[in-house]
């Protein structure tokens, strides 16, 4: 192995230096005796130790095993790369060869290998170093002696004369101290260093771990998203063609019974034509002798079956929810332009009844999802939440912003009111307490095979054909949009409300007779299975 190779392994990753005392812990990693205890000081009052290294966690502080073949190999590699070489200083008394140094003497300003060192004098003027070239920076630049001290206030290396002269009064330090001391300081910072790392790392290993997660779950997101939107659009095309050939289809209608109505405005004329030619006539025999005149004169029937026809043609909608398609369509266009592509959004909790505001004539069940008519008073105390006239209660959530929906199932009762209203909206004021009857509520109606929807008392009324026993609500608060669906298959829009919201709205049911079910609520975002494939 190579020299610089060697050395790289025989660093300590604490200090970055070669071993000093080499210990190991039960992970096997090494590290100097001194550096690795300086790490588990720090790490004392943090509940738990760990290696440096490799991070593993030891509950009690881990005993240091002294690593003896480490150490050895640590001697031999030094001793076979002498610092002496390594630092380019030689003898300077040795002129005859170059001979590495071993020492500086700082007071004569020479370098002396082994054998000039023990002659060397030992008198503590003599400031014994490791080989350096460069003598000066170790003396003070004004007094050109040499520096023993440190200066706490200046923060500066002084010589003698600098203590009792520009340093005068001064804390003083010897170097061996204050160097001591800027070590531990270093070895604090090292430390917090290495948390910062091993934080660091951690952070990495986590959000490598959720990359991973996140595209195990894409690709399958993936899938499922590109098949949506392609069943999305076979729907789009499909719709389109349905509608431009119900349009065509209605002028064909049309053009079909003009030419129908031009045949018998003829076939009319030629009948005028002959009568007219018989009451010219002066022959009376001839005049009798004419077929019976009942098939020139009887038109009554076709008459009326024409006149049905022509007002149907005049009232034909062409079988078009032109409103709801355009609702549908202006709300998906506005989702694109916006933007808002949510798929990932999380289902927020289904929507709970709120007891307080029952009146006394419901049965709320335990999940508070089933309100039904009772005959029985519940006996509930009287407070201001709670309605007082009508057999209404609210939803315990209320929404001031995004866009949410909640379904429920209208089955059991024949009577009902489903619909939004505001916090604010009267509990005890007799007809004006109901949801739709005042500016501060919006429902969806029926009574008997009858459906209304209505606000501020103003009433609309939907076609009766709600095939389904499910009705579903969707609110977008920032759009200004409450809108009623029934989920047959496909999903119908019945109407929307446009409006500027000023408080948050509660979901709200009124039940005349029976039972009406919460089936779900959440924030938009993945669409529900029925719905899959149909526009919002």
């Amino acid at each position: 192995m190579a020299s610089a190779d060697l050395r790289a392994e025989l660093e300590c990753s604490v200090c970055l230096d070669i071993y000093t005392d080499p210990v190991n812990l039960k992970c096997g990693h090494n590290f100097c005796r001194v550096c690795i205890d300086c790490v588990l000081d720090t790490q004392g009052g943090s509940g738990g130790y760990s290696c440096p290294e490799c991070r593993e966690k030891f509950l009690d502080r881990p005993a240091l095993q002294r690593n003896i073949t480490l150490r050895n190999i640590v001697e031999n590699f030094l001793s076979a790369q002498p610092d002496q070489e390594e630092s380019g200083v030689f003898c300077t008394y040795c002129v005859d060869s170059t001979v590495p140094a071993v020492r500086s003497c700082l007071l004569c300003e020479v370098s002396l290998c082994d054998k000039h060192l023990r002659v060397h004098k030992k008198s503590p003027e003599h400031i014994l170093c490791d080989p350096t070239l460069s003598m000066e920076s170790r003396k003070c630049s004004v007094h050109k002696k040499i520096l023993e001290y440190y200066c706490t206030e200046d923060n500066t290396c002084a010589c003698m004369l600098c203590v009792i002269g520009g340093h005068k009064g001064h804390e003083m330090e010897s170097l061996d101290e204050a160097s001591e001391k800027k070590k531990e300081t270093w070895r604090n910072v090292l430390q917090k260093l290495l948390t910062k790392r091993e934080e660091t790392e951690e952070r990495v290993q986590s959000l490598q771990e959720h990359r991973r997660k996140v595209e195990e779950k894409a690709a399958g997101d993936t899938e499922r998203v590109t098949a949506l939107f392609k069943d999305l659009r076979r729907r789009l095309e499909d719709l389109e063609k349905r509608v431009l050939r119900e349009i065509s289809g209605r002028a064909e209608r049309i053009s079909i019974s003009i030419r129908d109505l031009e045949i018998k405005k003829e076939e009319l004329s030629r009948k005028m034509r002959h009568i007219e030619e018989l009451c010219n006539m002066t022959d009376p025999l001839t005049v009798l002798q004419e077929s019976d005149t009942g098939d020139l004169c009887d038109t009554e029937d076709g008459d009326n079956e024409d006149r049905e026809r022509h007002e149907e043609l005049l009232h034909d909608g062409g079988g078009l929810d032109v409103d709801g398609i355009s609702h549908t369509l202006h709300t998906f266009s506005n989702i694109i332009t916006e933007g808002n592509v949510s798929f990932y959004i999380q289902g927020a909790a289904d929507i709970l009844l709120d007891v307080n505001t029952a009146n006394n004539k419901l049965h709320i069940s335990d999940n508070r999802k089933i309100v039904s008519r009772s005959d029985r008073n519940q006996n509930r105390p009287e407070t201001p939440e709670r309605f007082q006239d009508y057999s209404q209660v609210l939803s315990s959530r209320s929404f001031s912003s995004g866009r949410h929906y909640w379904e429920v199932d209208v089955g059991g009762s024949d009577r009902w009111i489903v619909g939004m209203c505001y916090p604010s909206i009267d509990r005890r004021g007799g007809l004006q307490s109901v949801i739709g009857k005042n500016n501060k509520s919006w429902g969806l109606y029926r009574d008997s095979d009858k459906y209304w929807v209505r606000h501020d008392s103003k009433g609309i009324l939907v076609p009766p054909n709600i095939s389904s026993n499910r009705v579903r609500i969707d609110l977008d608060y920032e759009a200004g949009w409450i809108s009623f669906y029934d989920l047959c298959d496909p999903i119908r829009h019945l109407h929307t409300f446009t409006t500027t919201f000023t408080e948050p709205l509660h979901a709200g049911i009124c039940v005349g007779r029976g039972c009406v079910k919460i089936c779900g609520g959440m924030r938009r975002g993945r669409r529900p299975e029925h719905s899959v494939g149909v526009i919002q």
